[in-house]
């Protein structure tokens, strides 16, 4: 879900370019965006993405079932597209036309911006009858 419809309930011709980041990363890496965790940080897959690309380790990013089955070059090409849909602000991402377009070709992508996701984090409760509690919090680049 774009961050505009989740905060505000807006739809832009962009949500679609978003959700589809999110499905592109969450294909190269065999784990989905929900309930996505990780044991060394509260970040969303998104922001595992990111962290990846932005420390230059992507292929660590792909899922391991893949193997040599793929052409390396054109996965981290996905990758660095998927960061490109699912930027904060809907102005910031490409045009669906455009994204068919990058993924037909084989010349330089723009450089993503860092991503707007959501982080899982549990916090105790005292109320609670199981002592812990959900919450997601934003967090803007």
């Amino acid at each position: 879900m774009s961050p505009e419809y989740a905060r505000e309930g807006l739809y832009s011709t962009k949500s679609d370019v978003f959700s589809f980041g999110v499905l592109v990363l969450e294909i190269v890496s065999g784990k989905r965006n929900k309930g996505f965790n990780h044991p060394y940080h509260d970040l969303s897959l998104l922001g595992h993405a990111w962290t990846f690309f932005m420390e230059d380790r992507s292929s660590e990013f792909i899922d391991a079932s893949m193997g040599n089955t793929c052409n390396l070059s054109e996965v981290l090409r996905s990758i660095n597209l998927g960061l490109l849909c699912v930027q904060r602000f809907p102005e910031d991402r490409p045009s669906m036309h455009s994204v068919v377009l990058m993924l037909g070709s084989e010349g330089a992508l723009p450089q993503p911006k860092e991503p707007y996701f959501f982080t899982d984090m549990n916090m105790m409760e005292g109320n609670s009858s199981s002592g812990t509690q959900s919450t997601i919090r934003l967090l803007e680049a």
